[in-house]
């Protein structure tokens, strides 16, 4: 466990209070589909694994059933966790950490109510190619103005023989 909690970008304490085997199994599914692990560990043990971390400060949390869920992307495992505790009432989470900042249950859930690593990508990605699209646009705008300032000169040129044609007779 230490060696997961030298190598890991969140960490999420919850409280386990009678998930049934059923719905541990599907709160395990839900988090590693979100790209985290869950984790069942002994207080004292946990305690151990976590000196010399970055997440040493969540040692106080570790009282009571606890149940460990956390991932290398830093919202995953809060996000999969804080969607799992809000259908589900017997989980609950009490607290988490992000590097060595140490998070309350509203930490948790603010930091779950981000985007994730990819929506973040995706994002950047498309701003990296809004610039390239604008400037594509303003290199094809003056040929396109261009066009129309010619056609409503040849419109024009095609109403003046008609209007001529017209005051004569």
């Amino acid at each position: 466990m230490n060696a997961v909690f030298k190598d890991t970008g969140v960490v999420v304490v919850a409280h386990n209070t009678g998930l049934v085997a059923a719905q541990s199994a599907d709160f395990r599914r839900k988090v590693k589909e979100a790209g985290g692990t869950v984790k069942v560990v002994k207080n004292n043990l946990a305690k151990l694994a976590l000196k010399n971390t970055e997440f040493e400060g969540l040692t106080p949390l570790f009282t009571g059933p606890t149940i460990l869920a956390y991932s290398k992307d830093p919202v995953a495992a809060a996000k999969a966790t804080a969607a799992f505790a809000k259908a589900n009432d017997k989980l609950v989470v009490i607290g988490g950490g992000l590097g060595t900042s140490v998070l309350d249950a509203k930490g948790v859930k603010a930091l779950a109510d981000l985007p994730s690593l990819d929506e973040l990508r995706a994002k950047l990605i498309g701003l990296l190619n809004a610039p390239a699209t604008k400037i594509a646009r303003t290199v094809a705008e003056p040929g396109a103005k261009l066009a129309r300032v010619i056609q409503a000169k040849a419109s024009q040129a095609g109403a003046a023989p008609e209007a001529a044609e017209a005051e004569s007779a």
